[in-house]
């Protein structure tokens, strides 16, 4: 009997824990497993916005993922996904081409730009390894840059991060601690600098308690953060840029642009042509794309409406973690010839932001956390998801056990 392909496309959350779950899982003679990613490596996307402000090295981020999947069953692939022919149940890669039986498809995000002028070619986006190490090494030139120059130019010490969810949020939190450093080691006083946070809505954290969101503004404020909520980004410029507020625009001199404000699914799931809303594809109730009983999605590309307010959940790490799980049990059902596939149920275990060393905001079932506290969670958490990937040894090489700092 053919033994089935079941190809995994993209390292991130989704599909890295779909990978080592069938890698337990299932018998090396059941199925040949393809993974396949554009790095030998897989990254914590949650932990990005510290490598983007220079708070927590790259390498701690990263971990190679044949440290991590098993290559004597698992067949891994590094090369770029081009596109997707569902049709012809192939993938086309930069060197090949793969066929499938079963495909899984987790190729995480792209920025949406929202058409704001300029903001593609002159902004950045926390959205890989090398990304967020070009906004730190953007960052640390600017200031290095300051003493050298005859004039004193302000937009190389204005920092401006467009969006205040959780990203957003995150970042300043990691800037307000990164810049004293800054300016210590580059000879600016820190009064020059200003870290200024665009929001389009009225409020940081839309939707979030207000009693957190309170403590959250008080506390990065006391750190020098100007936050400016109900003003949209107009423009994006080389060297300024233009906001909006009440009809009132006002010009910001920066070079420094950092764009946290929203996510679309991957632009190849559209273009392969699955029912998509911004490059995501509303799933079934087992993670199938519509019109497929071999195509599963995950992640940031899959859109999973939640019944109790008619809206989608974010596409967080905890949700594409949980989908791969379902995937993986209902892959094992395919393999085995039964057609009895588990329906995907989100359990939302708690939610926490960092604000910075040591702490951070949070709820936790049915109780808010705070500072300290909050910070000690989200180690917990974060230390959790590597003890599921890798085991004790994965968490002991990459894990966050200094509970008193970062």
């Amino acid at each position: 009997m053919k033994r089935p392909n079941i190809v995994i496309l993209g390292a991130g959350y989704g599909g890295m824990i779909t990978t080592v779950r069938l890698q337990k899982m299932l018998g090396a003679n059941e199925a040949n497993v393809t993974l396949v990613n554009k790095h030998n490596y897989h990254y914590q996307t949650t932990w990005l916005h510290e490598n983007a402000a220079g708070t927590l090295h790259h390498d701690k981020t990263r971990m190679k993922i044949s440290d991590v999947v098993d290559t004597n069953k698992i067949n891994f692939v590094q090369d770029t996904v081009l596109s997707i022919n569902s049709d012809e149940k192939k993938v086309k890669l930069e060197n090949g081409d793969l066929e499938y039986d079963y495909l899984v498809v987790g190729l995480g995000f792209e920025a949406a730009t929202f058409g704001i002028s300029g903001l593609k070619e002159n902004a950045f986006t926390i959205s890989n390894i090398n990304s967020a190490r070009m906004i730190r090494e953007h960052i640390e030139y600017n200031f290095a840059k300051y003493n050298n120059e005859k004039e004193e130019r302000q937009d190389r010490l204005n920092i401006v991060v467009g969006g205040a969810g959780f990203t957003g949020i995150e970042f300043v939190g990691e800037l307000a601690n990164r810049v004293p450093e800054l300016c210590e080691e580059y000879d600016i006083p820190r009064e020059k600098v200003r870290i200024m946070n665009v929001e389009a809505s009225p409020s940081v954290l839309p939707g979030f308690d207000e009693e957190l969101v309170e403590y959250a503004m008080n506390l990065l404020e006391g750190k020098g953060v100007e936050f400016k909520t109900g003003t949209m980004i107009k423009e994006v410029h080389e060297d300024k840029i233009l906001v909006e507020k009440d009809e009132q625009q006002e010009e910001i001199p920066t070079n420094t642009v950092v764009w946290a404000a929203g996510v679309r699914g991957n632009s190849i799931v559209e273009e392969a042509g699955f029912e998509t809303a911004r490059g995501r594809v509303k799933v079934s109730d087992t993670l199938l794309a519509p019109g497929h009983d071999d195509v599963f999605i995950v992640g940031d590309c899959a859109l999973i409406m939640n019944e109790e307010n008619d809206r989608p959940y974010p596409p967080t790490a905890q949700i594409a973690m949980q989908e791969a799980e379902n995937v993986a049990h209902n892959l094992k059902v395919l393999v085995r010839g039964g057609s009895d596939l588990e329906p995907f149920e989100p359990h939302l275990k708690g939610t926490v932001a960092s604000l910075g060393e040591g702490q951070a905001i949070g709820v936790v079932g049915d109780k808010k956390l705070f500072g300290w506290t909050a910070s000690v969670m989200k180690k917990v958490i974060d230390n959790r998801y590597l003890f599921m990937l890798g085991g004790v040894g994965l968490l002991l090489k990459k894990g966050k056990f200094n509970i008193f700092t970062k």
